[in-house]
């Protein structure tokens, strides 16, 4: 996170583990997904977003594509004063396109500590 903001630019909060799993991706999907999450910051929506199933409005996915693995970046823009990433990770489901429950389940958690983040930061809702 930059320590003087962008006009315009909402800071980016890393939830858990999600920055280092970004970190851990080839450059390729690194770049990518981060790129997405940078148009976040700015109140836009990356053409590759789209709504997260199953934690209402305001969370959302990237979903990137590279040589036949595909990766996710979750991230909220709930909150009026900042973005959060969520969870980014390597989908490995063993049933087609259904998203395994424990990242499903981390997802909410992290929505909660994000959450929990903002009102101590920056007031209630």
């Amino acid at each position: 996170m930059r320590q003087i903001p962008a006009p315009g630019e909402k800071p980016l909060y890393w939830i858990g583990t999600s920055l280092r799993d970004l970190k851990r991706l080839e450059p390729e999907v690194h770049q990518a997904l981060g790129s997405a999450l940078s148009v976040a910051q700015y109140g836009r929506m990356h053409p590759s977003a789209k709504p997260w199933k199953g934690e209402g409005p305001g969370v959302f996915e990237v979903v990137e594509d590279f040589r036949g693995d595909t990766f996710r970046a979750v991230y909220t823009v709930r909150f009026a004063k900042a973005v959060y990433a969520l969870h980014v990770f390597q989908k490995k489901s063993p049933h087609g396109i259904v998203t395994k429950k424990s990242d499903v389940t981390l997802i909410g958690q992290r929505l909660k500590l994000a959450r929990q983040h903002h009102e101590e930061n920056y007031g209630p809702e």
